[in-house]
């Protein structure tokens, strides 16, 4: 199974809407941070991958919203790799607000493998064999899970 990496924040006041409560496409954001520390965590940080010239645009996105937080909330993003193909991979993300850890958000995003012309590049070396030893797991290669366990 391939490593879940935490990170904390706290909701701004910018984030929020008219009610209180954090505006939906900022979740978007807080899967983005995720998504860099869990990088940054596992030993290659995405700034080495534009640097090699591999990008990872994002090609699909999910979320399902749960419950809200409001401005000076402290939330807990947990993060993982949910598949890997030669072309693409998908982190999936749980959102939940602290100290109760009370699940607000859960989701996922695709990214495919890219150059700098936005052509799709097969298994980026080293970066590929990396991720293929973090996700040993066979049930991360090929498909996308939401967090039930679900092929989506």
């Amino acid at each position: 199974m391939a490593p879940v990496v935490e990170s904390r924040l706290r909701v701004r006041y910018g984030e929020t809407d008219n009610m209180g409560v954090i505006y939906y496409a900022n979740y978007l954001t807080y899967f983005e941070v995720g998504r860099t520390d869990y990088c940054r965590a596992m030993g290659i940080p995405y700034s080495e991958w534009e640097a090699a010239g591999v990008y990872m645009p994002v090609v699909e996105v999910r979320c399902r919203y749960k419950h809200s937080a409001r401005y000076d909330d402290e939330l807990l993003v947990r993060t993982s790799v949910s598949a890997l193909t030669p072309y693409s991979m998908s982190f999936s993300y749980s959102i939940f607000k602290v100290p109760e850890e009370r699940l607000l958000v859960h989701g996922y995003t695709r990214h495919g493998f890219c150059d700098s012309c936005g052509r799709l590049i097969r298994e980026p070396q080293p970066f590929y064999g990396m991720l293929l030893e973090l996700c040993e797991d066979s049930r991360l290669k090929g498909g996308v899970a939401d967090p039930s366990g679900h092929q989506v």
